[in-house]
């Protein structure tokens, strides 16, 4: 048995039912924990089959940093919304959506 890195008191057991939720999906995966403090650590092979079937139904966060120039229309500002980020979110001109600050950022969130 090994020792638990965190704790170091604690022995790893082998389990099955370590939870990781991605966007409101649980999957359950195989690793390790300890049995006193209760870290744990799901195999490697696990995590990557979980990565993968996110990313398969859509729910992976990809990272995203898009640099944009705002245009000029009457009397205010428009910003271009990239179409592989319209499809993902399914966005037309028919959907609502809320732009609200976050400290120094401004958030842009489909409405459902």
């Amino acid at each position: 048995m090994r020792k638990c890195k965190i704790c170091n008191e604690g022995n790893f057991e082998r389990v099955e039912d370590i939870v990781l939720e991605i966007e409101g999906h649980v999957m359950l995966l195989k690793g390790e924990r300890c049995n006193k403090c209760g870290e744990e650590f799901p195999y490697e092979h696990e995590t990557q089959k979980a990565i993968n079937a996110a990313r398969r139904i859509g729910i992976w966060p990809e990272p995203l940093k898009l640099q944009r120039h705002l245009s000029k229309s009457g009397g205010g500002l428009i910003l271009r919304i990239p179409s592989d980020i319209e499809k993902q979110f399914n966005l037309n001109e028919n959907v609502p959506i809320a732009i609200s600050k976050v400290g120094s950022k401004i958030v842009i969130e489909p409405q459902e």
